[in-house]
């Protein structure tokens, strides 16, 4: 992927700075190990990080917002480029429907940071927090991704960031709310059905960001997409679970299956159009 033909933004460096409170406590200690599992089984971190804010009966500090900057490293400057280009590109398809976008906000920190969600932590992975309508990157977790899931290249990289900003055009486009009101009134296995569209809808708005960035920039390689599509199939509920316990309990899926994540990416791929992505009206 030819990422540098990319604009860029800035985004907000935390990393080797403060990383926030620590936490301390058999309690919590537990809580970071659950957020963990939770993540490779994938359970939204910010969901989790919010039962930390109702057990935690410490005070949480807030980092305060600083003025973005532009990092001069590879990782850095990689985020920041296809961040930036996912917020270029919805920002023109809301336009299009005379719709105001809002950008996301971009955090890079290492180990772990405060965000408006809680305690974010390097083991959940990327996440996306409504309460600030910021995107949070551990500045390790495209090692992992490649040498412990087996997603190579910028390109699942890049997947990984688009989908995370889908989360913040759903929050924008009101989804989220619709979506956490109905799972109140469900079971949980209905509630995690109505999760596991949330996010196959996310992967298919990562679909039509790689469409639309690609024809704006022209910066896919050949085999950029196989990159995407592994990393769609490493974060499969199912491959997950097998690896982890060998079993598989589609009725505690939370993100699809590996097939469902592939196939949701590549409907948005193929149409490079918001409508096409509603894996809600088959449930």
């Amino acid at each position: 992927m030819d990422w540098q033909k990319g604009n860029r933004s800035g985004v907000e460096d935390r990393r080797g700075g403060p990383s926030g409170p620590q936490m301390a406590g058999g309690g919590i200690v537990t809580i970071l190990i659950a957020l963990a599992a939770y993540y490779f089984f994938g359970v939204d971190p910010s969901t989790v990080m919010n039962a930390i804010d109702q057990t935690n009966s410490a005070p949480q500090t807030t980092q305060s917002q600083t003025t973005p900057s532009l990092p001069d490293d590879e990782f850095g400057a990689f985020s920041d480029t296809i961040h930036t280009s996912a917020n270029e590109i919805w920002n023109d398809r809301f336009r299009a429907n005379q719709l105001t976008f809002k950008p996301s906000r971009l955090v890079l920190y290492t180990q772990g940071t405060s965000t408006g969600c809680g305690y974010g932590k390097a083991a959940m992975g990327p996440f996306y927090c409504p309460a600030d309508q910021t995107v949070y990157l551990d500045d390790g977790f495209f090692t992992l991704l490649s040498d412990k899931l087996g997603a190579n290249g910028d390109f699942a990289a890049a997947y990984v960031i688009a989908h995370e900003v889908g989360h913040h055009v759903q929050f924008l486009s009101g989804t989220t709310d619709k979506v956490q009101k109905a799972q109140a009134r469900l079971s949980k296995a209905d509630g995690n059905r109505l999760s596991v569209a949330l996010e196959l809808q996310a992967d298919c708005y990562a679909g039509i960001w790689a469409k639309r960035s690609h024809s704006k920039y022209n910066w896919l390689d050949q085999g950029d997409l196989a990159e995407a599509m592994a990393a769609a199939a490493a974060v499969g509920d199912d491959k997950l679970q097998r690896e982890a316990t060998g079993q598989v309990q589609p009725e505690s899926f939370t993100h699809g299956t590996s097939a469902q994540r592939q196939d949701w990416f590549r409907r948005g791929y193929e149409s490079g159009e918001p409508q096409q992505c509603d894996p809600f009206s088959s449930l």
